[in-house]
């Protein structure tokens, strides 16, 4: 499973993404169903949105992406569903280093944010 912290993958560009984050979260779950949908990226994708992002895109699954909505923490809500994933193999997407510390106990693989942007073109 590819889980995806998207406030770090959408945060690691500077493209204007702060003025309007529902917008932003929206093009990118769009990118994501895309590259899924061609097979640049092999589903199941599973993306977290936290904040003012969740109201770009409801919560549930579509075009082999699930989107997650926290409830509180983004980190939270990753750290979650990745214990809950325990025995699957899970790459998580983020270069947030204390995330990665709190998933490394569950087995978790942690690409950095290029990885997946790469994929996305």
């Amino acid at each position: 499973m590819l889980l995806v912290d998207a406030a770090n993958v959408v945060g690691s560009r500077p493209t204007g993404w702060w003025r309007d984050r529902a917008g932003a979260a929206r093009q990118f779950v769009d990118r994501l169903r895309s590259a899924v949908g061609d097979g640049r990226i092999d589903p199941p994708v599973t993306v977290v949105l936290e904040g003012g992002a969740r109201q770009g895109v409801p919560p549930g699954a579509a075009g082999g992406v699930t989107v997650v909505h926290a409830a509180r923490s983004g980190d939270d809500a990753l750290v979650e569903a990745v214990a809950k994933a325990s025995g699957e193999r899970i790459v998580l997407v983020t270069a947030d280093r204390g995330l990665r510390r709190r998933v490394q106990p569950f087995g978790a693989e942690v690409v950095g944010p290029s990885w997946l942007l790469d994929r996305l073109g």
